[in-house]
Order: structure tokens, then sequence, then C-alpha cells
């Protein structure tokens, strides 16, 4: 039996999965705002990094495209506090600009049942926080070691998910149907190492991939409006393709 992608995912209940890949939170944002557009929301959101970043302020009741408004008009002077050695940020207007635009304190309460993952550095594992301030949990799975200063929790240091969980999929249970948007990593030395780079296989688990996405950095974020229409565009076209009835892994590269 062979279905659209729009079709799998309309036919029941899924757990939208977002990985981590640096300032990958446009393509992110455009790929979400088709699914809104559709009316194909997950019951379910987890993540790590640009994923969770995302992820969490849909979860907690925005629109993509009051995600957009914020996103298009954001500057680097608006999170760049460097403490004034070695690059390090200190985070505190990464925090504000969060508080500011998120209207749900605790990730318990959040209009879609949130999952966001982190690394604790003391425990060197992946963790998912609960009972956590949202504020406080996105930014821990954002915060990007030799970048950002840790979240610091019962004496433990928690950073950036896609350390050891690019995908962000500690999140998902393993009966669940996952859709899981794979932002392909640039990384040489997660490349090397062979780390989070390729596409991770779970049973009954739907992947996009979307190549060529402009890449955006701290220093050309204006580039986040192009890799937010490209990803829109890509999945437009993927939503369409024809995939088989799955018990395994399905791949849509696009």
């Amino acid at each position: 039996m062979t279905q659209t992608l729009r079709e799998w995912l309309k036919k029941d209940d899924f757990t939208l999965t977002m990985s981590s890949g640096f300032f990958g939170f446009y393509a992110h944002l455009g790929f979400l705002s088709v699914l809104e557009e559709e009316n194909i929301i997950p019951n379910k959101i987890t993540g790590s990094s640009a994923g969770a970043l995302v992820g969490g302020i849909f979860a907690s009741g925005l629109s993509t495209k009051e995600i957009k408004d914020f996103l298009f008009k954001l500057n680097k002077e608006a999170f760049w506090d460097p403490i004034g050695f070695g690059g390090l940020l200190r985070g505190d207007k990464f925090k504000i600009l969060l508080d500011s635009l998120i209207p749900i304190r605790n990730i318990n309460n959040t209009k879609i049942k949130l999952k966001l993952s982190t690394f604790n550095l003391n425990k060197r594992r992946t963790e998912v926080l609960e009972d956590e301030d949202l504020v406080n949990a996105i930014y821990a799975s954002c915060a990007v070691p030799f970048m950002f200063q840790p979240l610091v929790k019962n004496k433990n240091l928690y950073f950036d998910g896609g350390v050891l969980d690019r995908p962000g999929l500690a999140g998902a249970e393993e009966n669940e149907r996952v859709f899981y948007h794979h932002l392909v990593s640039n990384s040489m030395w997660r490349k090397k190492l062979k780390l989070g780079t390729s596409i991770p296989q779970k049973n009954n688990m739907v992947s996009l991939s979307i190549k060529n996405l402009p890449k955006v950095r701290p220093n050309n974020l204006k580039n986040g409006v192009s890799a937010y229409e490209y990803a829109r565009n890509a999945t437009k076209k993927a939503l369409d393709i024809k995939i088989k009835e799955i018990n395994s892994i399905m791949q849509v590269i696009v």
C-alpha cells in the first residue's frame, strides 16, 4: 500500500522531532509552517538545540507566523553578550529574548507535549529535563559548548542536547509514530567522528532531509529568510511524495 507523506501524517497521532543544527532554526520554522498551514499538528514535540528552540516556542502556543516575525527581526546584537574572554556568551540576552516571547513558564504546561534533550556534562549523558522552567529548558538545549555558558541546576552543568543526541530523539518513546526533520551537519569534527551526521533509524519513523539549505551563521542572519523559504518549498513538495506503509524507517530527501 502506498500513500502520500501528507496522508501518513494525518491518519494518526505522531511525534514531531527536529534535530540540532546550529542556526538551522530558520529551516525548521519554514518546515513547521507548512505543517501548520495543512493543519498537520503533532501531539508531541521532541528536539535538540535548533529543534528545541522552534519546537519549544511553538509548543508554548505561538503560531509559526509569530515566531517568524520574531526571527526575521533578529540581529546578532540582540543575543550577543560576550563575557570578555574566549568568545563565551553569558546567555542573559538570549534568556531575555525567550522570556519576552514565551507565554508559558513550565515545560509541563505547554499546549503540545514537549520533551527537549540536553547534555549533562557532570554525568556525560543526554537528559530530558522534566518539570523545568521552559526558558531554562530551551536555553540548556541550545547552549552550544564554548559559545554559551551552561545552565546550572543542582550543581550539574547542562549544555546543548545535540552533543550526544543530535537528532533530538531522546524524548520519543519506542512505540510512537515519529516524523523527523533532519538538518544535515556541516561540522567537520562531527563528520570525522561520525557523530550525528547520518539519519538515525527508528521503527515507524519517517525522516525528511532537505538538501542544499542556505547556511545561516551569527554574522549572516539575513540568510535565515532564504533558509526559511527554501525549507517551506521543499516541505510542500515532500508532502506529496508517495511512501510505502512502513514498519521501519522511511527516508524522504528533497
